[in-house]
């Protein structure tokens, strides 16, 4: 059903800078705090509400149209929303989609995701770009019993997210085996069942298509947790190992998944692949540094340079911190390159397949440009299986 609206404001989004936004709610009701990000796509805000990368943030989504294809089953990234909470220029309308099992304003409100609509999107993503990303007090009150100045308050005390780990919040608490791959029409999500490949994947927070773009590569994927030992992923006897996206600040998560990854890399051969966190868990690992990007790089249109081929692929990213590629050591080669600022976007080991990318190749949403890389994981294993088998 369309969510309706009036003329009382039931929904208030407050920033630590005193700025208010009224609107509309919808979804669950309450407050929640988070940093405040913008993401420019135009398709997939089931996907991007599902992304554990977005934990601990406010998602503006810059296209006006969002909830008019409903929600389904297959787009999840995870079991819930994790993203904290939605901010939309249109209020949702009646969904019309072949499918659609669910409204949006229904399926947030089930998940406890809090809403508003109505909202002056273009002036409130300007103010991102030039300020950074605020620190945000969201409620949707349907009463109109809104207190902006205890609003504001609580957005100046959100602590932010520098120092905050939260990959353990959003990662698997056991292991488990995906097989399941890349959707296609008409049978949905097949299953690999002529697996090449036993890879480890650290789940710091990681998404379902790229577990299936793993799968679709030829991989017998286990996943693990985001704490998992050198110890644990070795008794699985891999042929490579997978560094997965995940949100939070990396330096915080790099104290026990570094040195993980420096025993893989020390004592084994094995491919080595990250992903946007798993990326910066890498670059930590072979002694680069990762900073805070004033407001990071969120949507489905941000073009990458591969510095080697000098190909430029466009890509979906989703980040709030990047790999200083100043920062890197000898030995480590920059790879790729945001032809938006200049950001570091990937590193590989000179002499080695140990290599990372910060964009997300599986896309979901966005453009599949960047999907030879699984296929480039997956011949490394095949190549080092050749040469142990020589």
């Amino acid at each position: 059903m369309t969510v309706s609206t009036s003329s009382r404001p039931t929904a208030c989004l407050a920033l630590a800078d005193g700025s208010l936004f009224y609107g509309t709610g919808f979804g669950a009701t309450g407050q929640t705090v988070a940093e405040l990000c913008f993401n420019t796509a135009m398709t997939g805000y089931q996907e991007i509400m599902t992304d554990p990368s977005y934990a601990g943030q406010i998602v503006t989504f810059t296209f006006p149209h969002i909830g008019n294809t409903g929600t389904n089953l297959d787009d999840d990234e995870t079991g819930d929303p994790v993203a904290a909470g939605m901010v939309v220029k249109w209020m949702p309308t009646d969904p019309s989609n072949w499918r659609t099992i669910q409204p949006l304003a229904d399926w947030l409100a089930a998940r406890g995701r809090i809403a508003i609509g109505g909202i002056d999107t273009r002036r409130l993503t300007r103010a991102i770009r030039q300020q950074g990303a605020p620190h945000a007090a969201l409620v949707h009150a349907p009463d109109g019993d809104i207190d902006a100045e205890a609003l504001v308050a609580a957005a100046r005390r959100f602590a932010g997210l520098e120092g905050m780990d939260l990959a353990k919040d959003v990662s698997c608490k056991q292991s488990y085996r995906w097989n399941e791959m890349r959707w296609a029409w008409p049978d949905g999500y097949p299953a690999q069942t002529n697996a090449a490949h036993k890879v480890v994947a650290i789940d710091y927070g990681a998404k379902r298509n790229i577990l299936r773009c793993l799968a679709s590569a030829g991989c017998d994927v286990t996943v693990l947790p985001a704490t998992a030992t050198y110890d644990d992923i070795m008794a699985y006897k891999p042929d490579g190992v997978f560094l997965s996206n995940g949100p939070g600040d990396p330096a915080a998560t790099g104290v026990y998944a570094v040195p993980m990854i420096k025993e893989v890399i020390e004592k084994t051969d094995l491919p080595v692949f990250g992903i946007c966190l798993g990326h910066q868990m890498l670059a930590l690992a072979l002694g680069g540094r990762t900073v805070k990007m004033s407001h990071g790089h969120h949507g489905a249109n941000h073009p990458v340079k591969d510095m080697e081929t000098g190909k430029v692929e466009i890509t979906s990213m989703n980040h709030g911190f990047a790999v200083d590629a100043q920062t890197l050591p000898s030995g480590v080669v920059e790879t790729h390159r945001s032809l938006f600022d200049g950001s570091n976007c990937g590193i590989r080991m000179e002499g080695r397949p140990v290599w990372s990318v910060q964009h997300h190749p599986e896309a979901s949403p966005g453009p599949q440009d960047s999907f030879y890389l699984f296929e480039r994981f997956a011949s490394a294993m095949a190549e080092r299986a050749t040469q142990s088998a020589e």
